[in-house]
């Protein structure tokens, strides 16, 4: 194992292999910056590129390109509440409002640490899970899929602070979003009223685009001046600071990682599930007196893009050891690993252990290089948020639109998103979490078709499985704690205003 460790770290920093590694970060991070593209239609960009390629080589060149598109995606998602991909969607909650107080730096700082870090943290968890890789798998099956995906429902009525019964009719209304289109397992067209392309159900990109690029565009147009709701930028506030936030929180940071690991790890739940589920962990623990969560909230950027970095670690356990992608980058890469003749599972792991070694070293220099070069750009990116919101709003809105067509080049992902928009519009004007929606619709088909599974499966026993009901038990208090804790801290306060009384 340690000989096979040092030789996979050579290998990577050995040219050509360091090279299409570096060309390949580079294009993913303007790719991640670049809104609506995501991590799959990146790789897929790619995978012409290796053919004739060395195995390690063609392994730096994908996981270099794969794994910086989320860091990339976290600017945009900050500066302009446009997420680069899918999983970035939830740091717009707390990142794009920090931009509009003139702390864009210190958010797009925070970002780049936690996603860094959390990408070294992700990776370390592979290396060292690798010689336990199969009973770790094959522990979850529906049921526990079905009971981590109403955890993450659960959490919709953290999203909404001190009004959670707001998030949750707004999450109610992302899982009624969710039935659009053709029922998984039977077939069945729901709601779709004749339409093909609502077949497939809303997709997310269109709605993430829809709910906060185009609403906040449409906002800082009606309202004028900039995004930055400030004169100018603090200099307490620039990257830096950001990055002191992440030490700061360091126990946010870490239990955040943990859960994009976890979430990496089971195969079909995927990033969009590991930020929202991280995320909702950050309100739950929000402590009294810090800016609250969708308000600017530092911890509200952490959270989601260490989870977002370090799910990719995760998402590789079952790729590499069973050829069951975690995800659906994780399935262009598999089939780019056996192009160039990399065969997953016991030959991967026995016979090539330099080259599983190897794909870990390029993930965690990858993260680092990655984050590195965007904090560089920190600075001057941030700038943009000052500039008169008449400039930026039409650029942004064209390449929204741009983002929409490309999900899959039909007119109706342009339609959903203005759909969306004005809802969005409307949500946040009557201060309704557009993130609960969202991550209603996001976990909504996995509700569904894994609850299925799981009566087909289990019958009604399935509820007394013992992770499922440790899940259980979680969900309940969660809930519990979302409603209890604001009316304590109102009768905190309203017992501290008559004392002062």
């Amino acid at each position: 194992m340690i000989d096979a460790l040092i030789e996979g770290f050579f290998l990577v920093l050995e040219w050509p292999a360091v090279g299409y590694m570096c060309v390949g970060i580079l294009f993913g991070l303007f790719m991640g910056f670049t809104p609506g593209i995501g991590g799959p239609v990146t790789l897929a960009l790619v995978l012409p590129f290796v053919f004739g390629l060395n195995e390690v080589s063609a392994v730096a060149f994908l996981l270099g390109t794969h794994s910086v598109v989320v860091t990339g995606g976290s600017v945009t998602a900050i500066l302009f509440g446009v997420p680069g991909a899918g999983p970035n969607a939830a740091t717009i909650i707390d990142g794009y409002p920090m931009a509009q107080k003139g702390e864009a730096g210190r958010a797009i700082g925070a970002a780049l640490t936690a996603s860094a870090l959390g990408g070294l943290l992700g990776t370390l968890i592979l290396a060292l899970l690798i010689p336990i890789l199969r009973p770790l798998v094959l522990v979850f099956g529906p049921p526990e899929f079905f009971m981590l995906a109403i955890l993450g429902v659960v959490f919709l009525a953290t999203l909404s602070g001190d009004e959670p019964l707001k998030g949750v009719v707004a999450g109610l209304f992302g899982l009624m979003l969710s039935l659009i289109g053709e029922e998984q397992l039977m077939g069945t067209k729901r709601y779709s009223f004749g339409l093909l392309y609502l077949w497939d159900g809303i997709k997310l990109v269109p709605a993430v685009i829809g709910l906060f690029a185009i609403a906040e565009m449409v906002d800082l147009l009606l309202r004028g001046g900039s995004i930055a709701k400030t004169d100018q930028q603090s200099s307490t506030m620039g990257p830096w600071t950001g990055v002191q936030d992440v030490f700061k929180r360091w126990g946010l940071f870490l239990r955040s990682s943990i859960v994009g690991v976890v979430i990496g790890i089971i195969p079909g739940l995927g990033g969009d599930v590991a930020c929202f589920l991280a995320y909702g962990q950050a309100a739950q623990t929000a402590k009294k007196g810090e800016v609250p969560y969708g308000k600017g909230n530092v911890g509200g950027v952490i959270a989601p893009e260490a989870a977002n970095n370090a799910k990719e670690g995760g998402a590789l356990v079952p790729t590499i050891a069973f050829g069951i992608p975690g995800s659906g980058s994780m399935a262009i890469l598999l089939g780019a690993l056996l192009i160039v003749g990399i065969t997953p599972g016991a030959p991967l792991l026995n016979e090539k252990l330099n080259i599983t070694f190897a794909m870990v070293w390029t993930l965690a220099i990858a993260n680092v290089l990655g984050a590195a070069v965007m904090f560089l750009l920190a600075n001057k990116l941030s700038k943009i948020t000052f500039l008169e919101g008449s400039l930026i709003a039409p650029i942004v809105l064209s390449i929204c639109f741009i983002g929409a067509y490309m999900t899959t080049n039909s007119i109706g992902d342009i339609i959903v998103a203005l759909v969306l928009g004005f809802i969005g519009f409307e949500m946040k004007r009557l201060n309704y979490s557009r993130a609960a929606l969202l991550l209603g619709l996001v976990l909504g088909r996995i509700v569904e078709q894994n609850l299925f599974l799981s009566l087909r499966l289990f019958g009604g026993s399935f509820a007394v499985r013992p992770i499922t009901l440790v899940l259980i038990v979680i969900s309940v208090l969660v809930l519990g704690w979302s409603f209890l804790k604001p009316w304590l801290w109102r009768k905190e306060q309203n017992n501290a205003s008559g004392s002062q009384a």
